[in-house]
């Protein structure tokens, strides 16, 4: 069954709860959440506004800068924004940088990291992103965590914050609906192979094989996947096809949905199960900062694969979200909620000009969006500094 309502309540300040898009599927014993995710946790930090990029030997000024949590956590926002009840484990740092990126996670995004850990002595990883002429370069720092160890004696203290190490913890990965994968050549997750087990939809992306290999048979745990949302050259490499549409049907010889982002082209979707096809072009946008769009793809695609919604209409909402991002610099900081995705949908049925067909291609959101409307766009979320003190 499709979600296609909508559900609200008002919160103890008065304002309406965020939009849960799920509310009509929701039953007494479905899972506590409805995506699980792990990854590594960065700080990330934006510069926005160069005219070029940086000279060496030089100093350059940026005209705008951000910080936010980034890495796994680009993911995990653009999934809570969209109003997922999510659960992310990740390891955090024992500094100020690993305080606020989880502070902003949990506090400001609603966020579960009761998997998570602060780990004493290790320093949060680093990102930092300079983004021009619609492009980035970053350059990042970070070490692998220490592995998590019980105290040597039960009655022993530990200085590790929120969860000490060996404590009675929930499964690991909980239940949830689905799940979210970055799939890694010649290396297994066995928590994928679990979270399959316990009912999770899985949804796997892949990054760059450095090896050169490509070679399908090395991603172990695409056969537990639902769904796989490689680039184009991604998809193409893996198939040995020169044709990004070709590569997707392809893939579905290995997995029963296949997306195949293209760039400024869009995006093209096959389901093995249905016969359904669909492609959708891109929304022509002015593209501030590319980090982190993937991500919210990806996001936007699970969404609407958990709310029931047709491929084609899935394809266009993942593009959306990631078109939206694009205009805000950061990765978790650009995430559009449902506010940016109201506003949008209202100012581009009010454009001249506007075609009528690829206006009814958006059509499926004017059941969610209507709360969200005369709400300003796009909605600065963004701040230059890890945090500002509060007065009392």
């Amino acid at each position: 069954m499709a979600a296609t309502g909508k559900a609200r309540t008002e919160g103890p300040d008065h304002r309406p709860a965020p939009l849960d898009p799920l509310a009509p599927l929701r039953a007494p014993g479905d899972p506590p959440w409805d995506v699980y995710l792990t990854g590594t946790v960065f700080l990330d930090i934006v510069f926005t506004g160069l005219d070029s990029a940086p000279v060496r030997g030089t100093e350059s000024w940026a005209r705008g800068m951000g910080s936010s949590p980034g890495g796994v956590a680009n993911m995990a926002t653009a999934l809570a924004r969209l109003g997922l009840r999510t659960s992310l484990a990740a390891a955090f740092g024992d500094d100020h940088y690993g305080e606020y990126c989880w502070d902003t996670l949990e506090q400001g995004e609603g966020i579960d990291l009761s998997l998570s850990r602060t780990v004493p002595g290790w320093h949060s990883p680093v990102t930092v992103s300079m983004a021009y002429e619609g492009e980035r370069t970053m350059v990042s720092h970070g070490h692998e965590p220490p592995p998590e160890e019980p105290p040597a004696h039960p009655s022993a203290t530990t200085t590790l914050k929120r969860r000490p190490p060996g404590a009675d913890l929930p499964p690991c990965p909980p239940r949830a609906r689905a799940a979210v994968a970055s799939l890694t050549p010649g290396h297994g997750a066995p928590w994928i192979a679990q979270a399959a087990r316990k009912g999770a939809r899985v949804f796997g992306d892949v990054g760059w094989d450095d090896s050169g290999r490509w070679d399908l048979a090395r991603l172990t745990d695409l056969r537990y996947c639902e769904a796989f949302l490689p680039n184009a050259a991604e998809a193409m490499r893996y198939t040995r096809t020169d044709c990004p549409r070709a590569a997707a049907h392809a893939l579905t010889e290995q997995v029963p949905v296949v997306v195949v982002t293209l760039g400024a082209e869009g995006a093209y979707a096959v389901d093995r199960r249905t016969g359904e096809t669909a492609s959708v072009p891109a929304i022509e946008v002015e593209a501030m900062d590319p980090t982190g769009a993937g991500d919210v793809f990806v996001a936007g695609f699970v969404m609407g694969s958990l709310a029931g919604w047709p491929l084609a209409d899935r394809l266009a909402f993942a593009g959306l979200t990631a078109a939206l991002s694009v205009q805000e610099f950061g990765g978790s900081l650009s995430a559009p909620g449902w506010t940016e995705i109201g506003a949008w949908w209202d100012r581009v049925q009010s454009a001249e000009g506007q075609d009528p067909s690829a206006l009814r291609r958006y059509e499926f959101l004017a059941g969610l969006v209507s709360g969200e409307l005369g709400r300003p766009w796009p909605l600065r979320r963004a701040v230059p500094t890890i945090g500002f003190r509060r007065s009392p």
